[in-house]
């Protein structure tokens, strides 16, 4: 096996390709989208996403045009992409000659991407409730004629319709479907037909039926994580792609009463090891977790002891027998006995989302075919 770095977030690309298979599977759309924004969510954007099309997405969806180039620079060529956040001021021609999909959220957007040569493919967005991105109900009908006159002129093509849900509970999220429906509705009266229809992220996309329409975008679900609380990855039939670990690099004796990091958040109450784990915040390692994370060395679970610094943080084995060059793993896939990026969210008051995505440029990533 080669080895392993100091600091490392393993994936395995396997599992990304069943976590997309087992999702398709649950919602049998048309099209399944593979979000790979971010970086591929901190696993790495072009990996991820060659495996995603392998366990059989057939779109992949990005933020912003910048980070759809990056993947066609990389070898994707073919897979169709959207990409849905832009400056006001963004040149829509790179993502034309691309081949790239831009999503378009206001009647500027839209005028300013028929500028672009090329005939941009456009998905309209409509804020059906979310607040974020998107022209409001009063605007639908205005959008949706404007759109229709200049895809006549040949200077868009209407591709897709979307939007997004808030997951703020059953009735919200019905509300939000019947907003869709009649957005869906003042596009057909303006005589467009945009061939895929996408409203649900995983948590829509598993939970409502009613909103997978022709397309879901899978977030979250293909890389192995729960977008409910109290609902397990494995419950979901998904197992976590990716394991973040360390090296220990110091090992050492001290007696009771020892101070550790940064304000003595945590004193020594017996003589015990200390063991030193080469992460910390600007890893991407919440210093929230101060006291609060966990590891697991050697099949067993500590605690973090004291303060995150920035660079490491200081793990209380006990009188465990640990040594220079084990390693520290701070999350990976429950099912294997380590803790998960759901424990460590919850420790930190955050969500897994997080968790995953804040892991920092000196975390190498290797991959697992």
């Amino acid at each position: 096996m080669t080895p392993r770095s100091l600091r490392e977030a393993r994936v395995s690309l396997d599992r990304i390709r069943r976590n997309v298979d087992a999702l398709r599977r649950a919602t049998s759309t048309t099209h399944t989208m593979a979000v790979v924004k971010a970086d591929g969510y901190g696993h790495g954007a072009a990996p991820v996403a060659r495996a995603a099309v392998e366990g059989g997405a057939d779109w992949l969806g990005v933020v912003d045009i910048d980070e759809a180039l990056r993947l066609r620079a990389s070898g994707i060529s073919e897979t169709p992409i959207l990409a849905w956040l832009h400056d006001p001021a963004v040149d829509f021609a790179p993502a034309v000659a691309a081949g790239i999909d831009v999503g378009i959220g206001s009647i500027a957007a839209l005028e300013s991407a028929a500028r672009a040569h090329g005939a941009a493919r456009v998905h309209l967005k409509v804020d059906t409730g979310l607040g974020r991105g998107g022209v409001p109900v009063s605007e639908v009908e205005r959008l949706m004629d404007v759109a229709a006159t200049l895809e006549r002129r040949g200077e868009i093509v209407v591709r897709g319709l979307f939007s997004h849900l808030a997951n703020a509970g059953a009735d919200a999220d019905a509300d939000q479907v019947a907003v869709f429906r009649d957005a869906l509705g003042a596009a057909a009266a303006a005589g467009l037909e945009p061939e895929i229809r996408h409203l649900a992220s995983t948590a829509g996309a598993l939970r409502i039926p009613d909103a997978r329409f022709d397309m879901v975008r899978l977030g979250i679900g293909i890389y192995g994580l729960s977008p409910f609380e109290q609902v397990a990855s494995a419950d979901l039939g998904l197992s976590p792609a990716l394991e973040l670990s360390a090296s220990i690099v110091s090992v050492k004796r001290v007696p009771a009463g020892h101070g550790v990091s940064y304000g003595y958040r945590y004193r020594t109450t017996a003589e015990t090891t200390l063991a030193l784990v080469p992460l910390g915040y600007a890893d991407g390692v919440p210093r929230a977790a101060s006291g609060r994370g966990v590891v697991s060395i050697g099949g067993t679970v500590f605690p973090i002891a004291g303060t995150v610094a920035m660079d490491q943080f200081v793990v209380d084995v006990g009188d465990s027998r640990v040594a220079v060059g084990d390693r520290a793993v701070l999350f990976g896939d429950p099912v294997e006995g380590l803790p998960s990026a759901d424990d460590w969210a919850a420790a930190c008051g955050t969500i897994n989302y997080e968790i995953v995505t804040r892991l920092g440029a000196r975390i190498e990533r290797s991959y697992l075919p």
